[in-house]
């Protein structure tokens, strides 16, 4: 899908110099991957200290192979 932005070319070089990718559309397409892991991450960390805990619950038993 083609799409025309107005990005603010020194933000864009800068993306582009610490990304390491080759082309601008490349490094953009890194970036806003990066921002959606990291904005998915967030909300599991949220999650932290609002599930109940199963202290029956025996991780070690679940690794066997049997």
């Amino acid at each position: 899908m083609a799409t025309n932005l107005a990005l603010d070319p020194a933000l864009l070089d800068r993306v582009v110099a610490v990304s390491g990718e080759p082309t601008k559309r490349a490094a953009v397409t890194l970036a806003l991957k990066e921002f959606i892991a990291r904005r998915e991450q967030r909300r599991v960390a949220e999650l932290f200290g609002k599930l109940e805990w199963d202290p029956s619950y025996d991780y070690k038993a679940e690794r066997s192979r049997s």
